[in-house]
């Protein structure tokens, strides 16, 4: 973790821990950085925002900065995270920018930088740019004359993009009720248009943005509204997004959610049986649910582990060659199709799914049993002091032996919190809230906790 840029970049609430003047320093960095790998200095940097207010805003700083340095900044307007990721590799640019805060309320934003081949950019990069914001590295020159940048409209290749997707399905989807939440954000402005051209009877909501409503009560985070509409209008399926629209989460027939733990699973399958699952294996983060993994291994699937991250994922899956990983908050990362998570591709792939099985989305989900899981989030004045206490360690190792193969705990601290994250999977809820809370007590007894 770097001092402003976490695992999705740089965030925070907008003109408080993130402001144009942070945002203005990367472009200018960002515009000189690759402008050095060509003979006239100027570099190709495509930039995508979603519908917060203060988007156009960091819109305008970050193409200042870049024009500034040089740089020809490609304004693709309000689009989706991995629509940019697309654009970079499809267009060759040196690097994209995505403005967003993700599934974070309104008044929080944030930088994505996109490397050249689509993926997170590299840490070494984000401490530079750190250095550069604070001053720690000398001045920048300013572009003069014929060598300023230029800002040019580029709404084609989200249109590219949205076709793309469009060409991925290999089935009609016709005569299939489809229920959208597009939780006011940037599917808002694609995901419609994709359901309607692949032949679906779309049934839209939440997509209206104002620029203070995205995430509100609404999209991945917040699917109760979805689950009530598919089966208010009787929906065959329902898919929420979240406001850059890399995650999705659905909801099958019944209005029951569909997380990401489940679509891996379902898709998994499929796969497996069509041959196209690379060793046979998912890679999913510490956190994804210990009924996943029963499950794959019924299946005969294996399952590979990363940090939590989508940014860790892929890194796994591109080292190995492997072709689906994932998060059970619902970044699903098909690396046949994208580098990184993409909601409406997810979308697809699930009905593409149903369809060859010719069964719903609920009997497909019925097969794994997501264990009981609860999370408790303990405020703490020393996060390594806390991991390393002897007696909390006993604690947890003792918590590991009573539960056995039947469930698990999970203790970590946060990378962006003065917190550690307690979580357990058992059998039942009573058990999830028996082990989780003897954990606390112990840490609490031991002095560690601040309340």
């Amino acid at each position: 973790m770097g001092k402003y840029f976490g695992t999705d970049g740089f965030r925070g609430e907008a003109n408080v821990t993130l402001n144009v003047e942070h945002a203005f320093k990367v472009g200018r960095f960002l515009g000189w950085y690759y402008g050095q790998e060509h003979k006239d200095g100027k570099a190709k940097i495509v930039i995508g925002k979603d519908t917060r207010r203060s988007s156009y805003m960091f819109e305008d700083a970050l193409s200042s900065g870049l024009v500034a340095s040089g740089a020809d900044a490609y304004l693709l307007h309000v689009t989706t995270t991995p629509s940019v990721a697309y654009c970079v590799r499809l267009d060759d640019f040196d690097c994209g920018i995505m403005i967003s805060a993700s599934h974070n309320p309104y008044y929080d934003n944030g930088i994505k930088i996109i490397s050249g081949t689509g993926q997170k950019i590299d840490a070494s990069i984000e401490s530079k740019i750190e250095d550069y914001i604070d001053g720690q590295s000398g001045t920048i020159p300013l572009a003069t004359r014929d060598r300023i940048g230029r800002t040019q409209d580029y709404v084609a290749g989200r249109n590219r993009y949205i076709g793309y997707l469009i060409s991925l399905a290999s089935r009609s989807f016709k005569n299939y009720r489809v229920g959208i939440d597009c939780s006011n954000g940037s599917s808002s402005a694609i995901a419609k248009s994709v359901f309607d051209a692949l032949g679906a009877k779309t049934y839209v909501i939440n997509d209206r943005p104002d620029g203070t409503n995205i995430n509100r009560d609404c999209g991945s985070t917040h699917p109760q509204e979805l689950k009530a509409y598919v089966k208010q209008e009787g929906l065959d399926v329902g898919f929420a997004y979240d406001g850059d629209a890399d995650r999705c989460i659905a909801v099958d027939e019944n209005g029951n959610e569909i997380n990401g733990d489940l679509i891996m699973y379902i898709c998994g399958k499929y796969m497996k049986e069509i041959g196209q699952l690379k060793d046979n294996t998912v890679v999913t983060t510490v956190m994804s649910n210990i009924g996943l993994y029963k499950a794959l291994e019924r299946e005969g699937m294996r399952y590979e582990q990363t940090q939590v991250g989508d940014k860790y994922v892929y890194e796994n899956m591109s080292k190995n060659g492997y072709s689906l990983g994932g998060e059970q908050s619902g970044h699903i990362i098909f690396s046949k199709h994208a580098t990184t998570g993409d909601g409406i591709l997810t979308s697809i792939m699930v009905m593409e799914t149903m369809i060859a099985s010719k069964r719903t989305l609920g009997e497909l989900a019925k097969e794994c049993r997501i264990y009981p899981q609860l999370l408790k989030n303990v405020k703490v004045a020393d996060k390594k002091k806390a991991m390393d206490n002897e007696v909390v360690r006993a604690a947890i190792a003792k918590a590991a032996e009573e539960l056995g193969t039947d469930g698990r705990i999970l203790v970590r601290p946060s990378g962006t919190e003065p917190v550690i994250r307690v979580m357990v999977e058992a059998e039942s809820d009573d058990l999830c809230a028996k082990h989780v809370y003897d954990v606390v007590a112990v840490m609490r007894g031991q002095g560690l906790v601040s309340d």
